[in-house]
C-alpha cells in the first residue's frame, strides 16, 4: 500500500484592509504589512497568519478602547496603560504567556513598520512589562528509543512499499543523525544528497540562514538505502518525494512516528522533532559542547541551546533517583 498522496492545501490570500478596524491609512499599512513579512522577511504562513490575528485584536481593542478606529494620531498617543489594558484583555480571553509574548511582538513589530513614516511610536514598550516566558524543556527520547524509531526493520510488517519504509527511515535518521528540523531535511535537493563520499549537507534554516552539518555514516547509509528503492526519477527535484513522485509532505512522516508510537509503546511527545531533541540532549550528554551544538542546530542565540543542559540534569536526576538505594 503506497502512502496516500498529500495535495498541498490552497493557501488563502492574506488579509486585506478590511481586516483590520482600523482608519484606512492604518488598514492599509497592516495589509502591507503582511505582505512584507511574507515576502522580503520571508516569514512562514503560520507566522504571518498568527501576527495577522494579533495585530487585528489590537486593532480592534483600541477601537472599543477608545470610540473610534485607530488613526495615527492615535498610536502615536500610546501609553504603557493602553497596552496593560490590552494585556489584560487578552488573558481574560484566554491566552496563555507564550501566545501573549507573541501578539506584543506582532504589534511592537507592525509599530516599529510604521514609525519610520512617522505614523506611530515604539517607545512606550520600554515602559512595559511583559508576561514571563514559560520555560519548558524540550522532550527527548531516550537512547534505545530514538534508535528504534529510525530503525526501518521494526516497521518490516507494516503494508507498506519498501521504499517508502526505506524513505521513511532516512528522513528521520537525518532528524537524530544531524539535528535537522523536518522541514529542512525535506528541503534538501536529490543533487545534495549526502551519499557516498559526502559526508555533510548545506541546508536553509529558519530566517534563511544556510548552514552545513555533518552526516555520519548510519545516516548515509540509510539515504543509499532509499535511493537503491525508490521508483522515482529525483533528477533535478527534492531528495524526498510522495507516493506519486511529487515534494513529500511532513504529515506523512508524522503519521509514521504516530503508528511507530502504537507499535514501540512510545509516549504522545515522541514526534519527529523529538528526535532532533534526542540529538541534541544525547550529545551533550556524551560530553558535546554548547556551541557546537549550537552551530548544528543552528540556533542564533547560545540561550537557545542552553535549555538542553536543564534537560541533561533532569534526565540524571531521574536516574539518580529511579536506581540510587538512599533515593527512595
Amino acid at each position: 500500500m503506497r502512502d496516500s498522496p498529500v495535495r498541498a492545501p490552497r493557501q488563502k490570500p492574506l488579509p486585506d484592509a478590511s481586516y483590520f478596524q482600523a482608519a484606512p491609512a492604518i488598514a492599509e499599512e497592516a495589509a502591507l504589512w503582511l505582505r512584507y513579512l511574507a515576502g522580503e522577511r520571508r516569514a512562514s504562513r503560520h507566522t504571518v497568519e498568527a501576527y495577522g490575528r494579533d495585530l487585528a485584536a489590537f486593532l480592534g481593542f483600541l477601537a472599543h478602547h477608545t470610540g473610534e478606529r485607530p488613526d495615527a494620531a492615535a498610536l502615536k498617543s500610546l501609553q504603557p496603560a493602553d497596552l496593560r489594558a490590552f494585556m489584560a484583555k487578552r488573558r481574560r480571553d484566554g491566552l496563555e504567556s507564550r501566545s501573549l509574548l507573541r501578539a506584543l511582538a506582532a504589534v511592537r513589530n507592525f509599530l516599529r513598520f510604521i514609525e519610520k513614516k512617522g505614523l506611530a511610536r515604539t517607545d512606550v514598550f520600554g515602559a512595559v512589562r511583559p508576561p514571563k516566558r514559560p520555560r519548558s524543556l524540550p522532550k527527548a527520547l531516550t537512547v534505545p528509543d530514538a534508535r528504534d524509531v529510525v530503525d526501518p526493520e521494526l516497521r518490516a510488517g507494516e503494508a507498506r512499499e519498501p521504499w517508502v519504509i526505506a524513505r521513511d527511515a532516512a528522513v528521520l535518521a537525518l532528524l537524530y543523525g544531524a539535528g535537522l528540523r523536518i522541514s529542512e531535511a525535506l528541503s534538501i535537493g536529490s543533487a545534495a544528497a549526502p551519499v557516498g563520499a559526502a559526508d555533510r549537507v548545506t541546508i536553509l534554516g529558519k530566517g534563511g540562514k544556510s548552514r552545513t552539518v555533518p552526516v555520519i555514516a548510519p545516516v548515509r547509509a540509510a539515504i543509499e538505502a532509499y535511493l537503491a528503492l525508490c521508483p522515482h526519477d529525483l533528477a533535478g527535484g527534492p531528495l524526498f518525494v510522495g507516493a506519486r513522485g511529487g515534494p513529500l509532505s511532513p504529515r506523512i512522516i508524522q503519521l509514521a512516528v504516530q503508528r511507530l508510537r502504537g507499535a514501540l509503546g512510545l509516549p504522545e511527545s515522541a514526534t519527529p522533532h523529538a528526535l532532533r531533541h534526542s540529538f541534541a540532549t544525547h550529545l551533550l550528554g556524551r560530553g558535546g559542547d554548547l556551541r557546537t551544538i549550537q552551530e548544528l542546530l543552528g540556533h542564533a542565540s547560545l540561550s537557545t541551546t542552553q535549555i538542553y543542559t536543564a534537560v541533561d540534569k533532569t534526565r540524571l536526576l531521574d536516574a539518580y533517583r529511579s536506581a540510587h538505594p538512599r533515593a527512595k
